[in-house]
């Protein structure tokens, strides 16, 4: 079953529509969806190495243009949208917490979670419930997120066949890393911070 499904996403990784779905995932990963637009990004890259830089540039955009909604969420709909987004996840008895942290560490938090398997829709939502400066949280959004997507597209696009490869003769492991990273970044999210 896994092998079909990765021969279904690898298939539609060429779609006339793939590029607008990556967009739609990577927009709302950012603001509340939690499948990551790695697992789109991937494989259309696998699939068209040539357009990794271009694929890689889509997603920063529409992630940080997420991150914007996310961050309207935390500001302006906090007590009834971004509590339940928060409350979904199982974190609403750190907000508080996360706010104090962001004003000593607003900058920091920002690029380093935005690298992270940790659900970057948390860090939107709460730079937005923390009252974060507007222009820096989007500067330091493309930023991070950028060099995620970027840093991503020059690997695969460099070793893209070997990767690949290594993804069809080792799915169930690379699917369950994947997981594992996934479901780590929301328990670090809920136990660490």
């Amino acid at each position: 079953m896994l092998r079909r499904l990765y021969a279904w996403t690898m298939s539609l990784a060429g779609h006339p529509h793939a590029f607008l779905a990556l967009g739609l995932v990577s927009f709302s990963e950012s603001a509340f969806f939690p499948i990551p637009p790695d697992a789109l990004l991937v494989p259309m890259v696998l699939a068209n190495r040539d357009a990794a830089y271009k694929l890689a540039g889509w997603c920063t955009l529409t992630s940080v243009l997420g991150g914007v909604v996310g961050y309207g969420i935390g500001m302006l709909l906090y007590d009834s949208v971004g509590t339940w987004l928060i409350s979904l996840y199982g974190y609403g008895n750190q907000m508080d917490t996360f706010r104090a942290a962001y004003a000593e560490w607003g900058a920091w938090l920002i690029l380093i979670k935005g690298l992270t398997p940790i659900p970057y829709k948390l860090v939107t939502i709460a730079s937005g419930f923390a009252g974060y400066n507007f222009l820096l949280f989007v500067v330091l959004s493309i930023i991070t997120r950028g060099a995620r997507f970027y840093i991503e597209a020059w690997l695969l696009r460099r070793y893209g066949e070997p990767i690949r490869q290594f993804i069809e003769h080792r799915l169930e492991l690379v699917t369950t890393v994947f997981a594992v990273v996934l479901i780590g970044g929301f328990l670090a999210v809920r136990y660490l911070i």
